[in-house]
């Protein structure tokens, strides 16, 4: 297989119900979502399947380290689905992070799979998340592909908002002409949902799960063309509206009222684009129901591609400048003891006085040049002369200093700072976050960090489910903190971290008995907490109670979480 230098995102999503009209059966949840934390990406684990069953086939016992072809080395398992597993793994040979599928090769969709991942290989698009290897050995089905560490799926991106009209346009024109060209090839999606379509940090718009996802859950359709054009008329009416134009809801967005029926965007949220509106109800054909004008109903990617060509090209937002404030005169510059005058008055102006033609005039002109020469010479001597004396007056206070042994400086003690002798992750409920990185939080290098797992729930941690993550940092001895600095990874509403002085490293200890000594709230990535209550302690707990919502990247999925960078204590 072609190999490529870009690194990957993971391709299974299994939230919303059914897709569009896909045949599907029910797929379930192994477990991994108790906890509600997502180490997997299920948050609904529902997913949807074709009309064969998985069998007995289960899953493989794998575990993180675990290495594939003596090259891909498994790191964190992101979903565990229907006899399926998918992880993010390191291909060690060109250091770099890819995405990988499992299934036992004895599974009932083994080689549907592995089909699917070839097929979706040979076409080469890069607009689409690429298929770098597909393999059978040692009883196992894998197939690796792309990780995408700087695309942002669509689900996140709607969490905060409708899209921007130019945003809204070039999604839909550049998925649509990606799956022309997939159909083309004989390829379909069949499970395009918001979580599979990306944003690359460079706008452009990337495909994942071509082909791979339907065939990971047995969907098939009689009419693949119509159900791929339905998914992408599906997400242009999810991006206009921040809804999902069925009576469910599904991917994190609300559904229609129940019973109204399928509805035109511009008439669910106002504002919306009346030429993208049309185009989604033509996209989403649904039994015949069309715009409001009757237009032909788009059936398949290509008739897309055309009635998007057909609508009038929509410009990006002009770039906005703030005006400069307008220029007001000074009263120096209006005369002294002049009052301003009131703003869009207009002020008579006052002709200047004659010039001194005379020749009188011009010896008075000449004398007063003079004794204002004079004057600023006096001024300068009078005025080196105080400066030398202050000087010198300086000089001895100095002195008097210096003499008296000290006894006059400021007696403010200098902020020092406090060695970290050592640290430990502080597990109040549930499981441990990240145990091996503590020592990343005070190595003095900003690029390596701790982090926490992606939670569902936020940006308020649920204490029902996990009251919070945090580490405990040993300072050697009894210190007296006096102000703390942390940094962070994750920007958003918001992180609320508290300090805690605590007698052990242990998480026996609960944190109702220790020793509030500070706390913060932040939307940004840095934190200093100064201490409001000092006192002397050798251990203290950094509590983490809230944090916010981030996208996917190469190390965990989308959610609520947050990392630690370098922590400081000073005394």
């Amino acid at each position: 297989m072609a190999e490529r230098s870009t690194a990957a995102v993971d391709v299974a999503d299994n939230s919303g119900d059914e897709p569009l009209t896909a045949k599907a059966d029910q797929s379930t949840s192994d477990g991994v979502a108790q906890n509600r934390e997502r180490e997997t990406d299920s948050e609904e684990a529902q997913g949807s399947g074709g009309t064969e069953s998985p069998g007995k086939a289960s899953p493989p016992e794998l575990h993180s380290g675990h290495k594939l072809a003596r090259r891909y080395r498994l790191e964190e398992c992101v979903t565990r689905l229907d006899g399926f597993s998918s992880w993010r793994a390191v291909d060690e040979k060109l250091r770099r992070a890819v995405g990988v599928h499992l299934l036992p090769a004895d599974h009932p969709r083994a080689r549907s799979v592995l089909a699917a991942a070839r097929s979706s290989a040979l076409l080469g698009d890069p607009r689409f998340v690429q298929v770098l290897d597909a393999v059978e050995e040692n009883d196992l089905v894998y197939v690796v592909h792309e990780w995408l560490p700087d695309a942002t799926e669509l689900t996140a991106l709607l969490a905060s908002g409708p899209l921007e009209v130019h945003e809204a346009y070039q999604m839909v024109s550049q998925v649509s002409q990606a799956m022309a060209a997939a159909h083309r090839e004989g390829l379909a999606h069949l499970r395009l949902t918001p979580s599979a379509v990306l944003r690359t940090s460079t706008g452009q718009w990337r495909i994942r799960g071509l082909a791979v996802n339907a065939a990971l859950r047995g969907i098939s359709s009689e009419t693949p063309q119509r159900t791929d054009t339905e998914a992408i008329g599906a997400l242009l009416y999810a991006a206009l509206t921040q809804r999902w134009p069925y009576d469910n809801d599904a991917y994190g967005l609300s559904g229609l009222p129940k019973g109204v029926g399928l509805i035109a965007p511009d008439q669910v949220r106002a504002g919306v684009h009346r030429g993208l509106s049309e185009l989604a109800m033509r996209a989403l054909a649904n039994d015949g129901a069309t715009a409001s004008r009757h237009e032909t109903p788009c059936t398949t990617p290509e008739e897309l591609v055309k009635a998007i060509a057909e609508m009038p090209r929509i410009r990006p937002p002009e770039p906005t400048f703030t005006a400069p404030p307008e220029y007001q005169r000074t009263s120096y510059q209006q005369g002294y003891g002049r009052p301003a005058p009131h703003m869009g008055a207009t002020q008579p102006v006052s002709a200047p006085p004659p010039p001194l033609q005379s020749r009188t005039g011009k010896a008075l002109k000449w004398a007063v040049s003079a004794l204002l020469i004079a004057a600023l010479g006096l001024g300068s001597w009078q005025l080196a002369d105080a400066l030398m004396d202050h000087a010198k007056s300086d000089d001895t206070q100095k002195t008097k200093t210096t003499d008296g042994n000290g006894k006059d400086t400021d007696k403010t003690k200098p902020v020092k700072p406090i060695t970290i002798k050592g640290a430990q992750e502080y597990v109040a409920k549930g499981d441990a976050q990240a145990p091996g990185d503590v020592g990343k939080t005070y190595d003095g290098d900003s690029s390596t960090y701790w982090r926490s797992k992606s939670f569902v729930d936020g940006p308020e941690m649920k204490p029902a489910f996990k009251p919070g993550v945090g580490i405990v940092y040993d300072l050697g001895s009894q210190q007296t903190v006096t102000a703390a600095s942390i940094g962070l990874r994750y920007p958003g509403d918001h992180t609320t971290i508290t300090l805690y002085g605590t007698d052990s490293m242990s998480s026996s200890t609960s944190v109702d008995s220790m020793t509030k000594i500070g706390t913060i709230t932040t939307s940004g990535t840095s934190a200093k907490i100064t201490v409001s209550k000092k006192a002397k302690t050798q251990y203290v707990l950094l509590w983490i109670t809230a944090m916010p919502y981030a996208s996917g990247d190469q190390y965990s999925g989308a959610g609520y979480k947050q990392a630690i960078t370098d922590v400081k204590f000073t005394g």
